[in-house]
């Protein structure tokens, strides 16, 4: 059976502050997207979904500094691109890249190939 690559996105919305030396912020809010991209073959288009949705549900409506695994850190899309990104691989995804939109113009992501255009 061959495997093929699937892109799933999913919108949240979740607030946020940032209070870290250099980087203060009052807290505000965003509508965010995930989009993660994994290797899948067609039986684990389950797994993926399951795994994504589960954590978007987690963090919706949220203030994501009070997410255990962003304790202590500024909420930053590009933590919440890392965090998707571990999660679903701990779910036994083979995740190739995970992008968070935080604003209409700007993107972080993780993964091979990361730094590509």
């Amino acid at each position: 059976m061959d495997s093929f690559l699937l892109t799933l996105r999913l919108p949240f919305v979740a607030d946020h502050f940032h209070d870290l030396p250099g980087f203060v912020e009052a807290r505000h809010g965003h509508n965010w997207e995930v989009a993660a991209t994994a290797r899948v073959l067609e039986p684990q288009e389950a797994v993926f979904a399951s795994s994504l949705g589960t954590w978007v549900s987690a963090i919706d409506y949220t203030l994501l500094n009070t997410q255990p695994w962003l304790a202590g850190r500024n909420p930053t899309a590009e933590l919440l691109a890392q965090w998707a990104f571990e999660r679903l691989r701990a779910d036994g995804v083979d995740a190739v890249s995970v992008r968070i939109r935080e604003k209409a113009n700007y993107w972080a992501q993780v993964g091979p190939g990361a730094g590509e255009a």
